[in-house]
């Protein structure tokens, strides 16, 4: 519960200063990887801990996402995830974990792969 209250915070105050930014079209679209990132705090434990059960609404929100491989990439490699304590290791993961069938098996990902 005390790693979503830090993750929602940040990410909070991520959305307050992406909101004064020009828009501009991006990995996640019109919304930037921070905005996108808030949407899959239900994912926080289980993008820190590889053991961590991944909750149906963390699935739910990566299969939609995961439809853009790149998005998903950017948010895991964001500045705010870094600071949350998200393990990009371990959060590239969760589309496994979620048994998700049709997830971008290969795709690069910085220094990481998804499995």
């Amino acid at each position: 519960m005390k790693v979503q209250l830090k993750f929602f915070c940040l990410l909070g105050l991520v959305a307050i200063w992406g909101l004064e930014r020009v828009d501009a079209a991006g990995e996640c679209g019109k919304n930037s990887a921070d905005e996108e990132a808030m949407k899959l705090a239900s994912c926080a434990q289980a993008a820190q801990d590889e053991n961590a059960a991944v909750p149906a609404s963390c699935c739910t929100q990566v299969k939609s996402i995961g439809q853009n491989p790149s998005c998903l990439c950017a948010i895991v490699l964001s500045d705010s995830a870094k600071a949350s304590g998200i393990r990009p290791e371990v959060a590239l993961t969760i589309p496994k974990r979620c048994k998700i069938a049709n997830r971008p098996v290969g795709y690069k990902c910085g220094p990481y792969t998804l499995p």
